[in-house]
């Protein structure tokens, strides 16, 4: 079983590329993974938000599981998302990964039925021990309606296959209590999911970040990270301020709420990493905004470079 103490650093959250017909397109994944391994990211993240886990079929989830970690080999550590209204459905998953040889699952709470924290820690639990993988938690309260209070955090935390959690939240001062709760449990992985708040966390005790942009320039997060371990201020900030700049350009459209995701996968169409396409209920950029996207794509690519190759 992997050890938790393993998993640290940066670890995108994957997109899932897809054909028109909404199946895996195999060739643009096995691309894309290839350039995250490269990259140098310290592990992958897959069906996770950024994956569109919720509009993909359970087809198309084992394939990528499959693909994914027979592409990466034993590189990296591959955690699955495993999250879904099912539980049936996610242990079909956690069974998949773990015969695909995935290091871990991760699980946000079911996002259809009102519960609150005593059904989902009782959830968790079960979970925890119906699967044969490390599990992580996963906040992520503005798509499933609760919030993994930092108590039953703490609970799950006793478990021996509850490993971490992934806070999306983007609540520091949420991150920050999750820090002091596990200042003395270090082998209780905290990441980041806001790459807008990377070096913030990573001060406050974080372990690393799970970081959408790092899909698309994966240098650019591996060496904020290296930054902060070798203690150079500047060169953080720096970085971070970068990455702030592609978060600007890239993801921010006040006609969309799902303007991050639309955003990622046009520029990431722009670098031949995936075909752009969206599961519904999300839909693609029109040609017209792609062409505005492009612009600021190619700002913040330019940008991207004289921060990686100072000359």
């Amino acid at each position: 079983m992997e050890s938790s103490h393993t998993l640290f650093g940066i670890i995108p959250p994957m997109i899932t590329p897809l054909n028109p017909d909404l199946s895996l397109d195999v060739k643009h994944t096995e691309i894309l993974v290839e350039h995250l391994v490269e990259g140098g990211n310290h592990g992958l993240f897959i069906l996770g938000t950024t994956g569109e886990f919720a509009g993909i079929s359970q087809d198309v989830k084992s394939d990528l599981i499959r693909l994914t970690c027979r592409k990466v080999g034993a590189k990296i550590p591959v955690l699955v998302g495993i999250t879904g209204c099912s539980l049936v459905e996610s242990l079909d998953l956690a069974s998949i990964a773990k015969d695909s040889g995935a290091a871990a699952l991760v699980a946000a709470p079911p996002f259809y039925m009102n519960i609150g924290q005593e059904e989902l820690q009782a959830y968790y639990l079960q979970l925890a021990d119906s699967v044969n993988l490390p599990l992580m938690l996963y906040n992520m309260p503005s798509h499933t309606k609760i919030s993994i209070a930092i108590e039953t955090v703490g609970v799950l935390a006793s478990h021996p296959n509850i490993i971490g959690i992934k806070d999306s939240s983007g609540d520091l001062g949420n991150f920050q209590e999750l820090c002091k709760k596990f200042e003395d449990m270090p082998e209780f992985r905290i990441f980041v999911g806001p790459e807008e708040i990377l070096s913030s966390t990573l001060k406050m005790g974080g372990h690393g970040g799970v970081t959408g942009g790092a899909n698309l320039f994966p240098k650019l997060y591996v060496q904020a990270f290296e930054a902060f371990q070798q203690g150079d201020e500047s060169r953080l900030g720096q970085l971070q301020e970068t990455i702030l700049f592609l978060s600007e350009k890239l993801y921010q459209n006040a006609s969309y709420k799902s303007s991050y995701l639309k955003g990622l996968k046009a520029a990431m169409s722009f670098e031949g990493l995936c075909k752009g396409i969206l599961a519904p209920p999300l839909t693609a950029y029109s040609e017209e905004e792609k062409a505005l996207l492009k612009e600021n794509f190619l700002e913040v690519k330019n940008r991207v470079s004289r921060v990686l190759n100072p000359s």
